[in-house]
Formats: structure tokens, sequence, C-alpha cells
């Protein structure tokens, strides 16, 4: 099951479990969105797919949802947290409202999706919690985006102690930090911007959702059954260098 799988790197974690036969089920806020994500992942795998309408901050639809996933497919395995708000709003001027909007979907919505997939994750004797997260608060800030920043830096907080808490259930629960990667909204912004992002980034290019399907597809393996607690940046290096001048071109 993944949140926010309509698009972006939902869409994109969703693409790389249906490759690899897996039935999946995408849920987002927007039934038309979900019906185009459904017809193309459909006819990616052998697996089934299906779309949820849900809005994951609110409990009753988390329940709701996993409660669907659950019937249609005899239980849930893995759940990708993906989804996800990032709306700008300055320090010096952000409501209460712009503020609890973040934390609402960005962070309850993590716990809440979770909470209501927690007995098929059990019941499946090895189930797999894969947070998406971001470079931006846990490593790195960007002005306007301290309420974001804020809600994936508290995602981490809330994965190490889950994942003591879900360890004897045989559940792992890690985190995927994306750096850039290109999405529908930052397409958005132009050739110029986009080449401007990447001479910073050290492998030369921003990142793909795929990438960061790929790393989802391994965290729910059986190999990865003993990574737990665990945040791991995908970005193509791009926290490391100290200054612009770092990056060789």
């Amino acid at each position: 099951m993944v949140t926010g799988g309509s698009k972006g790197i939902g869409r994109g974690i969703a693409a790389v479990f249906a490759e690899a036969g897996a039935n999946v089920a995408v849920a987002a806020r927007s039934v038309g969105d979900l019906d185009a994500a459904v017809t193309e992942l459909d006819s990616i795998g052998d697996g089934k797919v299906i779309g949820v309408a849900a809005d994951v901050s609110d409990p009753a639809s988390c329940a709701a949802l996993a409660s669907q996933v659950a019937d249609a497919f005899g239980g849930i395995d893995v759940l990708c947290a993906n989804a996800g708000i990032f709306p700008e709003a300055p320090l010096a001027t952000m409501t209460p409202d712009e503020l609890a909007q973040v934390l609402d979907v960005n962070v309850k919505g993590t716990v809440f999706a979770v909470q209501a997939c927690l007995p098929s994750l059990i019941e499946s004797g090895r189930g797999r919690v894969i947070l998406t997260s971001s470079i931006t608060g846990p490593i790195t800030g960007f002005p306007r985006w301290s309420h974001y920043g804020a809600s994936k830096a508290a995602q981490l907080g809330f994965m190490r102690t889950a994942a003591i808490e879900l360890a004897p259930h045989a559940i792992t629960v890690n985190a995927i930090m994306p750096g850039n990667i290109l999405t529908e909204g930052l397409k958005d912004m132009g050739e110029d911007y986009l080449a401007g992002m990447a001479r910073a980034i050290p492998a030369g290019a921003l990142g793909t959702p795929a990438d960061i399907g790929h790393l989802a597809a391994f965290l729910a393996t059986d190999e990865a059954g003993y990574i737990t607690g665990q945040a791991i940046a995908v970005d193509g290096g791009q926290v490391l260098p100290e200054s612009p001048d770092a990056v060789t071109p």
C-alpha cells in the first residue's frame, strides 16, 4: 500500500513494486489522479492494482483505507507511508492553520496510516513500514519550508520508537530521505532552474521517483529484514559538499 501514490514519488514507488509483480494499492485524495495512476500501473506488471480515495490526516479514513486494501488482497505486507504536502510559508507570516495543515498530513498522517495497517502487518509475520521523509529538515533547511522541515524530522523521531515497539512482531520501520527528485512540480520550474539544481549535486543530475522506489523495494525484501530504524538519503550526494565550489563540473 502506497499513500500519496497517485503521482510524484509515490507513483514511482508504486511502479517499482508493480514491475516486481506485487499487488499494489495506491491511495490519494483525488479520484481523478487515482484513476490515471491505476490505469498506468495496471499495465506494468502481473499483480493487481487498485486505487482507494483517502485522506491520511483523518484516522477514520485511514482505517477504512486499510480495511479495503486488506479485503482486496487478503492482507497488507508493506506500507509505504509517502503522502505529504509542501506548501510555502515564510516563518514570520506562517499562520496556525498553515502549520497545522502540514503537521496533520505529514506527521499525523504517517502515524494514522501505520496504526491503521498495524493489525495486517502483524498478521503478515514480516511486515515492512517505509516512510518517505526528506533531506530537508533532518539534514538540511530551506527558506519558507520550516514547517515542512519540522514535519520531516518528526517522522524520523516517530520511526525510531515505532521500530523498537514493532520489532517483536517482525516488522521493520525505515525511512527514505529523498533529495531533489524530478517530479511534476519540479518540471514546472523550467529547464534553467532544473539545470542549476543539477549543478549543485555531485552526481550531476536530479533523482527520479524510481530511485526512491528501488530503495523502498529493497527495504521490503526478506534480505532487508535486519535493517530497522534507519533513515537513508537518496540524493546523488547533494548533502555532501560544504560549498558549491566543492562540486566539480
